[in-house]
């Protein structure tokens, strides 16, 4: 068997996967250092106790003869889509354009298959790198990249765009934190439809946006003929490792052949899925009712304020910090260091984990992603460290 020549234009490593590499050497040399991580974006906190019910009463039903199920439809159960259309969108997206899937990143490689390899993807760099790798492992064309920088205050420049027939956003953006105003996302609305463009619009960190911007692409009219929005549990409800995600893939969505793409994600849901977890959805219904939005938003708040924690201690050292007012995250940049070079100071100076801005696209080079997920006890420790430790950067 020949391996799939795509596997070259990827690197080895996931980015992740790296930084678990360095941490565990780091370990190695140093087993009694007390590292604090604030780099992947993992959830800490627990699940609240009514969505903790939820998931119990669908366990329970499990082992009852009289309430057992086996597999569930495809798309996901009718009152799961439904409550997803009322609670997240106010009832203007129809469920039945919403799909109930196991993670935005499975989502994410399966659209992939809905494109073809002909086809040309623009994506903003840095972003999320599972956009280029997926990408890339299906289709040898060059990514067309837009760079999203603190000198552009991280809003790409369309234009070279213009030629795309997939465009991925990340709003707000993991890792830069920025989020779109209404007019911004209005602006890339009317782009993509003047060039016949799909935009994949990622909204997993929608719950942490702000009062008067917009939480998802289809609050822009007109963007339910160019765009599928990806939605996930894993941040807003702590479901990252009960697994439980949407899409949104509109009937006025068509290729352009003027083929409506609808029927083709609902064959390959049916051909590639066997839908998502009974027990996942059963929690899902409860993270959407009343008392679980209010868990939602608890723990959003308590983020939030980690956030606030950790950018007065970068501010306090006189560093560049972006971010954490619509997104959980900061982007840190450390003047004359490469990312990796800022990774292993603070790891190797302060036993705190990061993420080097580099894993996000070449745009990310000396920045740090810094995750605040994590206790508040971790968290304030973490900013102690930063205020009083070497911090390395030209800049000081």
């Amino acid at each position: 068997m020949k391996r799939n020549p795509y596997f070259e234009q990827i690197s080895n490593r996931y980015l992740f996967q790296e930084v678990r590499h360095r941490l565990l050497h780091f370990k190695d040399k140093s087993p009694d250092a007390r590292v604090i991580s604030l780099s992947i974006g993992d959830t800490t906190e627990p699940i609240g106790p009514h969505t903790i019910q939820g998931l119990h009463d669908a366990v329970q039903a499990l082992g009852d003869r009289a309430t057992y199920t086996g597999y569930g439809p495809e798309q996901g159960f009718a009152d799961v889509r439904e409550a997803i259309s009322k609670t997240i969108y106010q009832g203007k997206v129809p469920s039945d354009d919403i799909f109930v899937s196991d993670g935005s990143k499975c989502d994410i490689g399966r659209l992939q298959l809905l494109f073809g390899p002909a086809c040309s993807v623009a994506l903003q760099t840095p972003s999320y790198p599972v956009y280029q790798d997926t990408s890339l492992l299906f289709r040898n064309n060059p990514l067309i990249l837009l760079p999203c920088t603190a000198e552009n205050g991280f809003v790409p420049d369309l234009s070279p765009a213009a030629s795309a027939d997939i465009l991925f956003l990340c709003n707000p953006c993991n890792p830069t934190g920025r989020a779109f105003s209404f007019s911004q996302l209005e602006q890339i609305v009317h782009f993509a439809i003047k060039h016949s463009i799909t935009i994949i619009f990622d909204s997993a960190y929608s719950s942490y946006v702000q009062p008067g911007f917009p939480k998802s692409i289809y609050e822009i009219p007109g963007a339910d003929t160019v765009a599928i929005e990806l939605g996930s549990f894993s941040k807003i409800a702590g479901f990252s490792g009960v697994r439980l995600a949407w899409s949104v893939v509109p009937s006025k969505l068509n290729y352009s052949t003027g083929q409506p793409i609808k029927p083709d994600w609902m064959r390959i849901a049916t051909t590639f899925f066997n839908g998502a977890s009974i027990i996942s959805q059963k929690g899902g219904m409860a993270v959407l009712s009343d008392a679980g939005m209010k868990e939602i938003d608890d723990q959003v708040n308590f983020y939030l304020a980690n956030t606030k924690i950790l950018k007065e201690a970068f501010t306090e050292r006189g560093l560049e910090v972006y971010g954490g007012t619509h997104s959980p995250y900061l982007w840190v940049r450390f003047h004359g260091l490469s990312s990796w070079q800022a990774f292993d100071k603070m790891l190797q100076d302060m036993h705190i984990v990061t993420t080097p801005g580099i894993g996000f696209g070449q745009a990310g080079d000396g920045f740090l992603r810094i995750s605040s997920f994590g206790s508040r006890a971790s968290v304030t420790e973490a900013a102690n460290r930063i205020k009083g430790g070497c911090l390395c950067s030209t800049q000081q």
